[in-house]
């Protein structure tokens, strides 16, 4: 990873800025603890994904009034905008994180499950967010029989609602590869993953980090695909200690906290 000054340790330096990249589904809510355990130190704020069908729209509305520099976190879907960001405005990155994604497209096998939840919901089907039935391809088997947990997810699928999941579906379903642009990424990069995560094993996440130049894998234990609401307390400590204080796992080895 190459050495870059942290904002924070240059005297007279900006506060840095942070932009957070929701999942499907997702919203603010997904943030709120790493949010707050990084308002101290960063101007935070959390792009809304809901108003656009293609990556290359969400990423261009995404980076609208930011600072010329700022940090990208991005779970799942956001991992996918934030290549696009890269795409669009390498420049403009100054630090990276991705959690529980994939730089791959969708398999074919994935894409006719995606066109075909799509179909059904856009026919008439009703839209019912998340349900318990889905909670085990997103939460450790530790957290299935947290009911407030599983309200705070379903709340931020019923706010995002129908009209936007289908937005998101689209633009999830013609993403481009981004493996080849994995080389190319210059900025400091932490890959994290929730040790359990079945939706993107973490087997995707090492395929990531071994592809960014000397980034960094990072495994959440306890954590499925939704680890800063799983474990917000280490996923925010490892933020902090990412952003502020430049303490991350060696390169090239998943680090366990």
């Amino acid at each position: 990873m190459a050495d870059e000054p942290h904002p924070l340790q240059r005297p007279g330096a900006r506060r840095p800025y942070v932009l957070f990249l929701p999942g499907l589904l997702c919203d603010a809510g997904l943030w709120r603890h790493q949010v707050t355990a990084l308002q101290p130190h960063a101007d935070c704020v959390v792009a809304d994904l809901t108003r656009d069908g293609t990556m290359a729209a969400m990423a261009s509305r995404a980076m609208e009034g930011l600072p010329s520099r700022f940090a990208v976190v991005g779970l799942s879907m956001g991992g996918y905008v934030a290549f696009e960001l890269l795409r669009q405005a390498p420049h403009r990155v100054a630090r990276l994180c991705l959690m529980d994604t994939s730089a791959r497209p969708d398999s074919p096998v994935q894409a006719r499950r995606r066109r075909a939840l799509m179909l059904l919901v856009a026919r008439g089907g009703r839209f019912r967010g998340v349900t318990e039935g889905l909670l085990p391809t997103l939460l450790h088997p530790d957290h299935l029989a947290d009911a407030a947990l599983f309200q705070d997810i379903a709340g931020m699928a019923d706010r995002v609602g129908k009209a936007a999941y289908l937005r998101q579906q689209a633009a999830i379903l013609c993403r481009p590869d981004s493996r080849p642009d994995l080389p190319g990424i210059a900025a400091p990069t932490l890959v994290l993953a929730g040790e359990a995560d079945a939706m993107t094993p973490p087997a995707l996440a090492a395929e990531i980090a071994a592809g960014i130049p000397d980034a960094a894998l990072h495994l959440v234990p306890g954590a499925e695909h939704l680890p800063p609401l799983e474990q917000p307390a280490a996923v925010s400590a490892t933020l902090v200690d990412w952003l502020v204080h430049g303490t991350l796992p060696k390169p090239g080895r998943p680090d366990r906290s």
